[in-house]
């Protein structure tokens, strides 16, 4: 009988370190169960870190225009002697891309923008909130151009640009209400854009 009341005891402390190892197991931090998975979000927080710091509210020159979307500007960035912006909430037709060869008003965009801020003194604001940097490792940015104007309003306003409703971002309403202005005076590409003329995601949400 004792022994039996031992085993039982026994059999009790056994379930009890179980369950409190597996209460650890599940509980545990999760760079522990995935390290490659905390490592990432570290580095991102630390690139978002430092991006806020070396650019957010500075003053660049612009020394070139990529597309109407994208830029570089005169510091460097890791390996190259530039930082390449992608400006934030706005896709403007493409020109270079070999996927889709250049787009209708794609040239007029790149032209707005060359005119607009190459050259120029810009101030570089980005998303607090929000990853630093695109897949492609651009910078995400708002550009205010000498005159105080952005950039990525401008481009808007005068039809050059989609307001990009893929990403939520801060001035996400005001971008879209933006567009539809410009959409309804029929400035810039909303002269004589089709369906067809759209990026591929454009197409998608104006069914």
């Amino acid at each position: 009988m004792a022994r039996y009341a031992m085993s039982r005891r026994m059999r009790n402390v056994a379930a009890v370190i179980i369950t409190l190892a597996a209460a650890t197991l599940f509980f545990v931090d999760r760079s522990f169960i995935n390290p490659s998975f905390t490592k990432s979000a570290n580095s991102a927080q630390k690139q978002e870190s430092l991006d806020i710091q070396k650019y957010d509210g500075r003053k660049f020159k612009v020394i070139d225009i990529v597309d109407g979307d994208t830029l570089d500007i005169d510091t460097a960035d890791g390996q190259y002697s530039h930082t390449r912006i992608r400006l934030w909430g706005v896709d403007t037709p493409e020109t270079k891309d070999p996927r889709t060869g250049p787009m209708y008003f794609g040239k007029e965009a790149s032209e707005f923008s060359s005119k607009s801020a190459l050259g120029k003194q810009i101030t570089i604001y980005l998303e607090k909130e929000k990853a630093s940097r695109d897949r492609y490792h651009r910078l995400l940015a708002y550009v205010q151009l000498p005159d105080g104007n952005f950039l990525n309003e401008q481009l808007l306003s005068e039809g050059y640009a989609y307001a990009d409703l893929r990403f939520k971002h801060s001035f996400y309403n005001k971008y879209k209400q933006l567009e539809s202005l410009a959409r309804s005076q029929k400035k810039g590409l909303w002269q004589g854009v089709t369906t067809d003329h759209m990026p591929k995601w454009k197409q998608r949400i104006d069914k």
